[in-house]
C-alpha cells in the first residue's frame, strides 16, 4: 500500500468525450465487509465505458464523481475485508466489478471488488487475456446458459466477430451446440476459427440462415441490436432468444439482458480456458495515460479482439 495512502489512476469530473479523462491521484478505497482491494495489473475496455462517460447510461446509474472508468480487471489480492475467506492477500484474481453506482473503476492502481463478483485466475490466461475476458465473457454465457442452450440446439448469434459474439461462439460450442454466426465476409475465417458456421450480414440475411439451418434456429442471441426482424423469420417454432441490445425483444417472446457481476460465472470461464475451449485475443495494449487513444480506438469498431489497459 502507498504510504500517503493515495493512488494513480485516470478519471473524469463530468460527462463528455475523451477530453475530460485526466490522469490524477485519488484516495485509496476503504476496504468494506465481503470485498477485497485489488492491485490492478490490467483493466480493459468495453463499449459502455465511454457510453457512460457519455451520459449514455444516466437513466439507469447514479454517478458519484470523479469517475474512475472501466469494469474489467486482472491483478493480485492486495487486502481482504472483513468475511472474506474465499480469498487471501496474494491471490491472482479477476473480475467485472460493476458496483451499484458509478465511481470507482478498475483504470487505477487499486479497485475493491466484492467477494460475489471475484475470481480466480485461470492458469491458462495471461494478465491481459484475463482483464479482457469478464464483462464480454461473462455477457455470451449469461445470455446463453439462460436460454438453455446444450446439445442438440443451433444457435445463431448476431455479432459473432464482435468482443461478445466472439465468446458466444466458443461458449455455445462448448454446451455442445451447432452454432451459425454473421459477420462481415473479411471476419468469416475468424469466425470459422472461432468453431462457428459464417454468414454475411445485411439484405436477405434471413435467406442465407434458413439454407443453413431449414427448420431455424433454436437459440438466437443477438450481440448487436436491430436485428429483430431477421430473428422473428428464421427462430424455430420452439425457439428462445435475447438481445442485450434491443429492449423491444421482450415483445415477441425473448428477453433483455444486461451482465450480472456473478464470480461463480466467470470462474466457468476460467474452467473453459483451462480446458482450452475458450481463447481471449487482445487486439491492442494501452498504458494507462493513454486511455484515452484507447476509448477512441473502441468507438470506432473495428478491432479483432479486446483493448487492454496496462496499469
Amino acid at each position: 500500500m502507498p504510504q500517503d495512502n493515495t493512488m494513480r489512476g485516470m478519471a473524469y469530473e463530468t460527462y463528455g468525450g475523451t477530453e475530460v479523462l485526466g490522469e490524477t491521484r485519488l484516495p485509496v478505497p476503504k476496504v468494506s465487509p465481503g470485498e477485497v482491494l485489488v492491485r490492478v495489473k490490467y483493466a480493459s475496455v468495453n463499449p459502455v465505458d465511454w457510453k457512460i462517460m457519455g451520459g449514455g447510461l444516466d437513466a439507469l446509474m447514479d454517478v458519484v464523481y470523479p469517475v474512475v472508468p472501466c469494469w474489467d480487471v486482472s491483478g493480485t489480492v492486495e487486502h481482504v475485508g472483513i468475511d472474506t475467506p474465499e480469498f487471501a492477500e496474494g491471490d491472482e484474481v479477476m473480475a467485472y466489478v460493476r458496483k451499484d453506482y458509478v465511481h470507482g473503476g478498475t483504470c487505477a492502481e487499486f479497485v475493491t471488488v466484492p467477494v460475489r463478483a471475484l475470481a480466480h485466475k485461470p492458469a491458462s490466461l495471461g494478465w491481459a487475456e484475463a482483464a479482457a475476458l469478464p464483462l464480454a465473457g461473462l455477457t455470451a454465457y449469461q445470455v446463453l446458459t439462460r436460454l438453455g442452450t446444450g446439445k442438440g440446439d443451433t444457435v445463431l448469434i448476431h455479432g459473432a466477430a464482435g468482443g461478445v459474439g466472439s465468446f458466444g461462439v466458443q461458449i455455445a460450442r462448448a454446451l455442445g451446440a451447432r452454432v451459425i454466426g454473421t459477420a462481415s465476409p473479411r471476419n468469416h475465417d475468424r469466425v470459422r476459427e472461432l468453431g462457428g458456421e459464417p454468414v454475411a450480414y445485411g439484405d436477405g440475411l434471413a435467406g442465407r440462415v434458413r439454407e443453413l439451418a431449414p427448420e431455424g434456429a433454436t437459440v438466437i442471441a443477438d450481440f448487436v441490436g436491430g436485428v429483430l426482424d431477421v430473428t422473428r423469420e428464421v427462430l424455430h417454432d420452439d425457439g428462445r432468444h435475447a438481445s442485450i441490445a434491443d429492449p423491444t425483444v421482450t415483445g415477441s417472446g425473448g428477453e433483455w439482458m444486461w451482465v450480472r457481476p456473478v464470480g461463480a460465472d466467470l470462474a466457468e470461464l476460467g474452467r473453459l480456458a483451462d480446458a482450452g475451449q475458450l481463447k481471449v485475443t487482445v487486439a491492442e495494449t494501452f498504458p494507462l495515460a493513454e486511455l484515452a487513444a484507447a476509448f477512441e480506438l473502441s468507438q470506432a469498431g473495428h478491432t479483432a479482439g479486446k483493448i487492454v489497459i496496462e496499469v
